[in-house]
Formats: C-alpha cells, structure tokens, sequence
C-alpha cells in the first residue's frame, strides 16, 4: 500500500481490512459515494476508485503488474459477497458490513446523488453504440446530472497518442467523475498506471455496468447476488469467456483466503 493511498483513506476515516492482500474497506453505498463526490471536487489530482470481487481480489495476489497497479487505487470496495464475509471474518460484529458496494449500483447511486454538485460524469470505455445508450438512460433517469460526454477508444493496441487523447477529452469536458469500462484488469491496470497523469478527478473501473444500464445484458436475479452467486448466473449467460475468470479465480480466492485466516490465526 503507497504512502499517497494511506492518507486519502485516513482522511476520509475509512477503515480497511486485508483481504489477498488488498486494503479493503468497510464502507456501505451511502459512505462510498459520499468520499467520491468529496474527492470529485479535489482539482489537484486524480483518485481511483475499485469494485473489487473475488477476480480482482485473486489476480491482485498471483498477477504482480495487475497487484502493483490496483495498490495504486485510493479506495477498494466490496463488490462480491464473498469479500463481504471474508471482512466480517475480521473486524467485530457490530461493525459488520450486511451489503456489498456492487459496482452498477454504486454507479448509479453516485450519478443520482450528483444532482446539484459540481460534479460532470465522463463514460470511456466500450462500443459508441454502448455509450449512446447508456448517456441517453442516464439522461432519462438522471435529468439533473451532469453529462459530460463519453469515448470509445479503440479496439486492440492503442496509438501511441491515445493516452493524451482521452485526457484532453477529459479536460475539454471538465468532468471529474470518470466511469472507465475497459473490463478487467484492462480498466484497473490503465487506471493504476496512469493514476499520477491522468486530470483529476475521481477514476472508478466498473466492468459491466455500462453494458448492464444499457440494456444489453441481463443482470443476475437479486436473490443469487444476495447469497453471492452471481458469479454462477454470469458464467451461464456468457460460459466461453467468463469459464476461466471465475471458476480460477474463485478457487483461488478461497485457497488465498483460507491460508491468510490460518496465518493470522496462528
């Protein structure tokens, strides 16, 4: 964990616990979205912001490029149940956490509770057809929310210059809320890695939130998210590029854990 990450969590009184190594914190919806529209309104440099599950929380640990970049994130919240109950695992029972931060919902709470703040959302991230449908939703529900505008950046590698490209967007539309949907760990690792570069404002990787408010997946039943099987509904809807990523990471998830419980309870 740097240095620069530990004082923005101190300042916004966010307790952490480790989980895969990752400082994961203790938060609800209303706290997370609350330190975002707070650092949103910080002009001097940019945070970021994680939905983390167990994926994100394994890959941390066996992938060290990806672990290097998302210690660079200044606050990482439980998106997964099973990293709600590995937190509650940790800190006393009064203080336990009853509901994950999920990442399509923390987007939508946060674009909501911006009416009336000078706060402007930016959506980079996916197909131009995507993007459309998600500005037309959020304008829709959302009417008094700041809008700034999206990018789709390309496919596959990137020139040279897209880097300074999406800032300039950025910067053009002054918004200080960007919603980064590369998929994971794209999103995460260009976040983390440019974090020092990018304009401020907050930087929040949120996966399929963009394709979920624009309709064009189907998220999981409530009652599989509430017992932390959502990952189970996912893999049906999408097996072929989702088998890995979550039949891997999720045995490596509970072996990773597992060997932290038993250490720290040695």
């Amino acid at each position: 964990m740097s240095d620069l990450k530990s004082e923005a969590a101190a300042k916004a009184g966010v307790r952490t616990v480790p989980i895969c190594g990752l400082p994961i914190a203790v938060l609800d919806y209303a706290r997370a979205v609350e330190i975002i529209l707070t650092w949103a309104q910080d002009r001097e440099r940019a945070y970021a912001v994680e939905a983390a599950n167990t994926h994100v929380a394994a890959q941390s640990r066996y992938d060290k490029a990806f672990g290097a970049a998302i210690n660079r994130f200044d606050l990482i919240c439980p998106d997964g149940m099973p990293l709600i109950w590995a937190a509650n695992h940790q800190i006393p029972e009064e203080e336990r956490m009853s509901d994950r931060v999920y990442g399509p919902n923390l987007m939508l709470r946060t674009i909501e509770a911006s009416v009336g703040t000078p706060v402007r959302h930016f959506f980079l991230g996916g197909k131009k057809s995507t993007l459309e449908k998600l500005e037309a939703r959020f304008a829709k529900d959302c009417p008094g929310a700041e809008l700034g505008g999206s990018y789709s950046p390309p496919f596959g590698a990137w020139p040279d210059d897209e880097f300074e490209r999406i800032c300039e967007r950025i910067r053009e539309t002054r918004s200080n809320v960007i919603w980064v949907g590369l998929g994971c760990p794209k999103q995460e690792t260009w976040i983390g890695n440019h974090k020092n570069r990018l304009p401020p404002g907050v930087y929040l990787g949120v996966g399929a939130a963009f394709a979920f408010h624009a309709g064009e997946l189907k998220q999981a039943p409530p009652f599989l998210q509430r017992i932390g099987m959502e990952w189970s509904y996912r893999l049906l809807m999408e097996p072929r590029r989702l088998f890995k990523r979550y039949l891997v990471n999720n045995a490596l998830f509970v072996g990773y854990w597992l060997a932290d419980t038993i250490k720290r309870d040695d």
